[in-house]
């Protein structure tokens, strides 16, 4: 009896869930299509370069507190955020179906507004505000 490592099936599991929401955009395309007048892989890609953040904080312990400090993210991992916020914001949102939502969130993403644009903005702010502490990096 071979026993799966837990790890593993949580990433399986995870990436078949964004799978599936990422199903549901191609679903939905012909409604971005009516909406924008423009290629909705276009959008798509629009979106994620919007919603990518430049730099993010992370808690780190220095003296027995614990700062926010700013550190910048790479094109890979602001990517796999800006991802991860647009489901998130699209989830968050009461509507009919996934993939109804997820293209609302994808165009107002586009048009630069939204949750996940927030989001964005938000952790910018965070990062701008503890920039103080930078040097425990």
């Amino acid at each position: 009896m071979q026993i799966e490592n837990p790890e593993d099936t949580f990433w399986e599991n995870q990436t078949s869930i964004e799978e599936k929401q990422m199903k549901g955009f191609h679903k939905n395309s012909c409604r971005i299509e009516n909406e924008t007048e423009t290629n909705p892989l276009s959008v798509l890609r629009q979106a994620i370069c919007g919603v990518t953040p430049d730099i993010a904080v992370k808690a780190r312990r220095v003296g027995g507190s614990a700062h926010q400090v700013p550190i910048e993210i790479g094109s890979t991992q602001g990517k796999a955020l800006a991802i991860r916020w647009l489901l998130a914001a699209s989830q968050k949102c009461s509507g009919r179906n996934m993939a109804f939502k997820l293209s609302s969130e994808l165009v107002d993403a586009a048009k630069g507004s939204g949750d996940a644009i927030r989001k964005k903005e938000e952790t910018h702010k965070m990062a701008e505000a503890n920039r103080a502490f930078a040097h425990f990096r």
